[in-house]
């Protein structure tokens, strides 16, 4: 367990990952009374004191220490603290890359937290190492029962829930409806599958911006980062391929692995594509106006407009691009909580806190302003505010075939195999057979 732990904690630092009121009805269980309650009997009446047992969980959160984060989850903690008095929320805090360490010698010093704010990458170290529970022991069936089916399996591990995710992400497809219209296409009809991508590619290719800069028709980040391997991944599970079979071992001989390369050559040979670009790059081209679309995570779109804040007046999303004989799945990311099981009392604090959390009055800003996302719940499909987002809503339904990333402490040194694999094709000129025979040699002696 300690190498896995070890190689886990690797892959955690060089993640770069962003993280981050509606029709639906809350899932928050009442505040129990703390008032006390007046019992008679034949000596008259008594006050019977029936307020509940303080009790404090401790709450390990490295977006306390993330700038624009701190003012939600503080307003969550004192919202949650005045809704029920006997429960305390104390605070674990560490940034990000350090936190689950923490968590980790806490727990081996006998101080076990009570939950965690992880991502789905964690949940198989978290359940390795003992320090989290099966969801199922802490949560109630009907609040359980109301998460999509592949997001409680993304979260699963032998068939048991792990993590509850408060919200999920998936890579999206961006795009420029003032450029769409410059090119004479149809703003609101985005296109559905890699074909219909390069017929519109085609039309936006020749155009420049007002100051005579070129417009490129399409953007896949390919630079030396994990987190364009994480995008790579997205563009191979469009096509219905994956990186890693479900018992680990590489997948690579997939029809629609190759495809996707394949596709990722045509986009370089037609020069619709920019070179060896990082998603930051792709972020700020399409800012300023000089790229039509593009592949990121949903929560990218805050990159876009801290760059040019009028990016909302031109910008809508789309279901991610089928390709081959694939669907047009993703990979999907979300911020989950992991709980352990310290005694009743702490059970059913986090349980309060949980339910507490994940509802539409509590999330509704984050999920649209603070990391653009969508809600985990059918419940919560309907949040006006989702389906009213122009960056938001043209995506929406995508979550239902989003898929969970490979979970392996290797994932991160794989991801660079995949930039050096996507590099080989569209900067080397390799072609995508021996390309992938290398990445397969590479990719494989990482798994040993």
């Amino acid at each position: 367990m300690k190498r896995f732990l070890a190689g886990f904690l690797a892959t955690l630092m060089l993640l770069n990952l962003a993280a981050c009121g509606g029709s639906a009805s809350s899932s928050s269980s009442p505040a129990p009374s703390s008032s006390a309650q007046v019992t008679s009997s034949s000596s008259g009446s008594v006050p019977a004191d029936t307020s509940p047992e303080p009790v404090t969980i401790k709450f390990a959160n490295y977006a306390l220490l993330e700038s624009g984060y701190t003012e939600f989850w503080e307003n969550v903690k004192t919202g949650f603290e005045v809704k029920y008095p006997h429960i305390t929320i104390e605070w674990v805090t560490a940034p990000y890359g350090e936190v689950l360490q923490q968590v980790i010698n806490m727990a081996g010093g006998g101080d076990k937290v009570d939950l965690v704010l992880g991502e789905i990458n964690w949940v198989p170290t978290m359940e390795d190492a003992g320090l989290t529970v099966p969801v199922d022991t802490i949560m109630t069936k009907e609040f359980l029962d109301d998460f999509y089916p592949n997001i409680i399996d993304a979260h699963s591990i032998n068939g048991k829930m792990y993590g509850v995710p408060l919200f999920v992400s998936l890579y999206v497809l961006y795009y420029n409806k003032d450029v769409f219209t410059k090119a004479g296409l149809d703003p609101e009809k985005p296109p559905k599958t890699y074909d219909e991508m390069l017929e519109m590619a085609a039309k936006i290719a020749p155009l420049k911006t007002d100051d005579g800069n070129k417009i490129y028709p399409f953007g896949q980040a390919t630079a030396s980062v994990p987190v364009s391997g994480s995008a790579l991944t997205a563009m191979v599970y469009n096509f219905g391929g994956r990186v890693l079979s479900d018992d680990g071992k590489l997948a690579s001989d997939m029809e629609g692995f190759k495809q996707a390369f394949e596709m990722l050559k045509t986009l370089e040979q037609k020069g619709y594509n920019p070179q060896n670009a990082k998603l930051k790059d792709l972020r700020n081209l399409f800012a300023l106006g000089q790229l039509g679309m593009y592949y990121d995570q949903s929560a990218g779109f805050n990159g876009v407009q801290a760059i040019n804040p009028d990016a909302k007046d031109f910008t809508a999303s789309a279901a991610p691009l089928a390709g081959g004989s694939g669907n047009g799945a993703s990979v999907l990311q979300s911020q989950c909580f992991l709980m352990a099981d310290n005694g009743e009392s702490q059970r059913e604090a986090v349980r309060l806190f949980v339910e507490y959390v994940i509802t539409p009055e509590i999330l509704v800003d984050y999920m649209v302003n603070l990391s653009p996302s969508y809600p985990a719940k059918k419940s919560m499909a309907g949040m006006t505010e989702i389906t009213n987002s122009s960056i938001l809503k043209g995506a929406a339904n995508a979550i239902t075939l989003a898929l969970p990333p490979p979970l392996t402490p290797a994932m991160a040194d794989i991801n660079l195999e995949l930039c050096t694999l996507a590099q080989a094709i569209t900067i080397s000129g390799e072609d995508v057979d021996s390309a992938i025979a290398a990445f397969n040699k590479a990719a494989s002696a990482l798994l040993e």
